[in-house]
C-alpha cells in the first residue's frame, strides 16, 4: 500500500487539517501516517480554544521513522504555526524523502488578501523555503501574492492570474498550482503549470457563495495528494480534488448551521472510489 506522511495540526473537534487529511487520504487506499505540528482543543473558529505547540517533536519522529527505514511515497504539508516548524520541514524533507518521494506543500498562512492572526511580515520569507522544496505547490490567491511579493488583486483576468503563476514557479517548485481562481463570477477554479510544456492548465467547478471551513485541507494534501499516489497525473488529480471538494460543500449546504464547523466530507467520501476510477 502505499504511504503518505501528512505533517500538520489536528484538532481534536473540528474539520479541518489532519483531522480531513487522515480519513480522506485512508480512504483512497492510500495509508496516512500523521505527523502532527500542533494539538489543538477545537479549530480555531471556536472562541477560546486551547493548543499545545510540538515543534519539537517533528526531527525525533523522522529520525525514528528513518531508523526504521519507513519508506513514504508523499510527504504533504499543510498549516504550520512558526518559522521554526518551516525550517524543521525542510530537514525532515532531507531526512526522509527518497528520489521518488512526492513533496506536496500547501503554504496554509493567509487567505482574502491578509496573513492569518499570529503570522508576522516575515512569515512568507520562511514558507518560501519549503514552497521552493516542493515538486507541486498549492498556495491560494493571497498566499502566491505574499509568497511572490507582488500586490494583492481581486480580478478575472486570466493574464494577471497566469503572470503570478508563473512568479510561484520562479520561486523553485517543479508544478506551481494557483487555486480558488476565479473563472467569471460563477466559476472557481485551478490553474497549474506544466513544466513539461510550459503551457498552463486550468479547471473550475461552480462557484458556491459561501464559505466553507476546511476546503483547502481536503482539496490540496488530501484529495489530490491522495490522487497523485494513486497514479494519476497532476491535471486528473486537480480535477478529482476539485470535484470531490465541490461535492462536500454541496453535501454540506444541506445542513444551515455546518459551514463554521467544517466541511461535511464524510458524506462524500464514499464518492472517491469512483473518482479515481475515472
Amino acid at each position: 500500500m502505499k504511504r503518505i506522511a501528512s505533517i500538520q495540526d489536528i484538532s481534536c473537534l473540528g474539520r479541518c487539517s489532519l483531522t480531513v487529511a487522515l480519513p480522506v487520504i485512508s480512504a483512497m487506499a492510500v495509508e496516512c501516517a500523521i505527523v502532527p505540528t500542533a494539538v489543538l482543543s477545537t479549530h480555531t473558529m471556536f472562541p477560546g480554544f486551547i493548543s499545545r505547540d510540538l515543534s519539537d517533536q517533528l526531527l525525533p519522529i523522522a529520525r525514528h521513522w528513518k531508523s526504521q527505514n519507513v519508506t513514504l511515497d508523499a510527504i504533504c504539508t499543510g498549516y504550520l504555526a512558526s518559522p521554526r516548524q518551516t525550517e524543521e520541514v525542510c530537514d525532515f524533507f532531507d531526512l526522509l524523502a527518497g528520489p521518488d518521494t512526492l513533496l506536496f506543500v500547501d503554504p496554509a498562512m493567509a487567505d482574502g488578501g491578509r496573513l492569518y492572526s499570529g503570522f508576522g511580515p516575515d512569515f512568507p520569507g520562511y514558507m518560501r523555503r519549503v514552497v521552493s522544496r516542493a515538486h507541486v505547490a498549492v498556495p491560494n490567491v493571497t498566499e502566491a501574492c505574499l509568497l511572490t511579493d507582488t500586490p494583492y488583486r481581486e480580478t478575472e483576468d486570466l493574464s494577471w492570474w497566469r503572470d503570478l503563476l508563473r512568479r510561484v514557479g520562479d520561486l523553485g517548485p517543479r508544478c506551481p498550482v494557483l487555486t480558488g481562481v476565479p473563472f467569471g463570477p460563477d466559476r472557481l477554479g485551478v490553474m497549474a503549470l506544466d513544466p513539461e510544456s510550459g503551457g498552463i492548465f486550468q479547471y473550475h467547478t461552480p462557484r458556491v457563495h459561501d464559505h466553507f471551513h476546511g476546503t483547502g485541507d481536503i482539496f490540496s494534501a488530501a484529495a489530490c495528494a491522495g490522487a497523485m499516489v494513486r497514479g494519476k497525473g497532476l491535471p486528473d488529480a486537480l480535477r478529482l480534488a476539485a470535484d470531490f471538494t465541490l461535492a462536500c460543500i454541496q453535501a454540506t449546504q444541506r445542513d444551515p448551521n455546518a459551514p463554521w464547523y467544517g466541511v461535511e466530507f464524510e458524506k462524500a467520501l464514499h464518492l472517491l472510489p469512483g473518482l479515481l476510477e475515472r
